[in-house]
């Protein structure tokens, strides 16, 4: 069994991001466990699952209860917490890194429920109208099962994922199954821009070289599952020109907005191999 060792543990968006891309200079892979606390076996088995996603690796276990999972008929103060209990059963798998637990992730706005809980408001809508209303959603998958009874659960699990994976930038994350509808939402919305990188690598390895045509079917997978394109780029690896047919090693570089959160990938290619 391995060394009880302290995470560090970050409260600060800006101070994880510098923290995870300290860790990634090091050449260490960036994995992430999301939790919202109060850990039990089934956390830590994701722990060591992470620990052996690669070699170095940096883990990070996220704790945050995230109030837009909860319906406002559910009582977001009665979540169990024990955040020193947590504390410790992370610093004896003697394998996590950092535990980044911040105060707050959205904006609250001005409206009297906000005011009157202290900001802990289940589903985060304001009467007034000035609260969040960002969200990123999965349409088809939040269909039915959990969905049909708890209609605003899923909509805050891929929102507050799709923040978490903006301020970390991971390499790798990390989820159960148990709820598996949860499980497959997280993977349609992650993996929408790499989807569309892979799809291009292969149609290029297949024989279609045109720049234009790969871009445009980027655009396309990218708009049809909820985001916005930021840019779309093909381009020689070293210098990073331009190019308009893949004749030489290049990579496709992809931003996109899904809400208010901005994700980028790349994928390089050589068609000579």
């Amino acid at each position: 069994m391995a060394a009880a060792r302290e995470p560090e543990v970050i409260r600060d968006k800006a101070a994880m991001r510098a923290w995870s891309r300290r860790r990634r200079a090091e050449g260490k892979t960036v994995a992430v466990v999301p939790t919202m606390g109060y850990l039990h076996q089934g956390h830590l088995s994701l722990v060591s699952a992470a620990a052996a996603s690669a070699d170095p690796v940096a883990i990070v276990v996220t704790i945050y209860v995230n109030p837009s999972q909860f319906a406002p008929t559910e009582d977001l103060a009665i979540y169990p917490s024990d955040f020193a209990g947590d504390l410790r059963k992370l610093a004896s798998t003697g394998v996590v890194d950092a535990v980044f637990s911040p105060p707050d992730l959205y904006d609250r706005g001005t409206g009297r429920r906000a005011a009157a809980s202290g900001g802990a408001v289940s589903c985060l809508e304001e009467e007034a109208g000035d609260g969040h209303e960002t969200w990123v959603r999965v349409e088809r998958l939040e269909k039915g099962l959990c969905g049909a009874s708890r209609p605003v659960f899923f909509r805050g699990v891929a929102t507050i994922v799709s923040k978490l994976f903006n301020i970390i930038e991971p390499d790798v994350a990390v989820f159960g199954k148990k709820d598996y509808q949860q499980w497959r939402i997280i993977c349609r919305m992650a993996l929408s821009i790499n989807r569309s990188l892979v799809d291009a690598r292969t149609a290029a390895l297949k024989g279609n070289t045109d720049c234009e045509q790969i871009r445009n079917k980027i655009v396309q997978t990218l708009t049809e599952t909820g985001g916005q394109v930021d840019y779309v780029e093909i381009v020689e690896q070293e210098s990073l020109v331009p190019v308009e047919r893949i004749d030489c090693p290049v990579v496709i570089c992809v931003a996109a907005w899904f809400g208010k959160v901005r994700l980028v990938d790349n994928i390089e290619i050589d068609t000579r191999s």
